[in-house]
């Protein structure tokens, strides 16, 4: 089987697993034990790692918090923010197209006297689709609002926001930013004083790095960023997220990053290329394909997403005719949320077309034969499949 689903998660890079070994079996010390030299050997590691992590990010030490991924990285910003007592209001802003584990915790706030405002992006017929206007932003920014909320790559359509320039605007009427940056951070230059937000999520598995570790930028500098905490216990991390800290994860995220900022300038070419042979060789097969998101000759899109509607194949029957593809469908009828996609609708799309498309996330282990592949294995099954619509 291919695998060109490296949105959804990534293939352990060998390099991380033989940095995370030694964490399982030879030095294994709970790094809150610090009375001995195997507590201290893991929390030495895991300091070391936490310093590498913040220096490759323009982050200090002090503003990075381990969680077990970026879900509980959002829901840490933005529950942690909008449950402090000392909240300057009850206004939250954000988008349709930010992922679930955004649009749920606001979903939850909405239930208890919090207002939410989702502002729309560029619809889908737009070159720019799915790109948010700044100014849409400085629309919405009311005196109540305490949090906003922006993905700064979308994990569907590989949209990218203008943060930088939200930041601004929020910042000049005190408003905080928190950005989802799971599909940016080792894909793409991220730096969180150039970027200027307040809190960013991200995790391990979408670079190459292990299941089940995360991080959220917090921003500790003048004005420094308080957070209601959601998990309690051991007040381990200056109490912000109370657990024990997952040594071997922390280590092989660390690991994991060093190698996707080194190697960024080449992959994101390369990554590019393998992208734009994969649409040109369905475009040349297929007829009647609408691109998902924004052209590919702007800086707008993320270099290994590409996100497309047959028109009339449905996604789902597609993804059974290509058993030795993994690729992902705007039909989430597998999922846990069943129904169209919510981004593709979020852009205008009618769930017919938003149930015909799909997602391929090219990463670090394909080739050209790869997508060579999946040209012909998708132009078949979508050829046969369109014949059995039409009788």
């Amino acid at each position: 089987m291919i695998y060109l689903d490296n949105h959804a998660t990534t293939r352990t890079d060998p390099r991380v697993v033989e940095a995370m070994l030694p964490y399982f079996s030879e030095q294994y010390g709970n790094p809150g034990s610090v009375g001995h030299a195997f507590g201290k050997d893991a929390n030495e590691a895991v300091e070391q790692a936490r310093d590498s992590i913040a220096t490759l990010l323009g982050a200090a030490p002090s503003e990075i918090v381990f969680t077990s991924g970026a879900t509980e990285s959002n829901n840490l910003a933005i529950r942690g923010v909008a449950e402090r007592k000392r909240r300057r209001g009850n206004r939250l802003i954000s988008t349709g197209t930010e992922h679930q584990s955004v649009l749920e915790p606001l979903n939850r706030l909405a239930k208890h006297d919090f207002r939410v405002s989702l502002v729309e992006v560029e619809p889908y017929t737009s070159p720019r689709a799915g790109w948010l206007d700044p100014q849409r932003i400085a629309d919405a920014l009311c005196d109540d609002t305490v949090l906003v909320s922006i993905m700064l790559a979308n994990n569907e359509i590989g949209v990218l926001q203008p943060i930088a320039e939200i930041a601004d605007l929020c910042h000049r009427q005190g408003v905080l930013l928190h950005c989802d940056a799971t599909q940016a951070v080792g894909k793409l230059p991220v730096d969180v004083q150039q970027l200027d937000v307040d809190l960013m999520s991200f995790t391990a598995h979408k670079i190459y790095g292990p299941k089940g570790i995360g991080a959220l930028y917090v921003r500790r500098r003048t004005p420094a960023v308080r957070l209601e905490p959601q998990i309690v216990g051991g007040g381990q991390q200056q109490g912000r997220r109370s657990g024990t800290l997952n040594t071997p994860g922390i280590v092989g995220f660390a690991k994991a990053l060093e190698l996707c900022v080194a190697e960024i300038s080449t992959e994101t070419v390369r990554l590019a290329k393998l992208r734009n042979r994969l649409w040109q060789g369905l475009g040349a097969r297929l007829g009647g394909l609408q691109l998902c998101g924004p052209a590919f000759d702007s800086l707008d899109r993320l270099p290994g997403n590409l996100n497309l509607a047959l028109g009339n194949v449905d996604g789902e029957a597609l993804l059974l005719a290509v058993e030795d593809l993994a690729i992902s469908s705007g039909a989430t009828c597998a999922s846990a949320t069943p129904g169209p996609s919510h981004v593709l609708r979020a852009l205008g799309m009618s769930d017919d077309l938003a149930r015909s498309s799909l997602r391929f996330g090219l990463g670090r282990f394909n080739t050209e034969k790869d997508v060579d592949f999946a040209i012909q294995t998708v132009a078949e099954a979508v050829i046969q499949l369109r014949k059995l619509a039409t009788g």
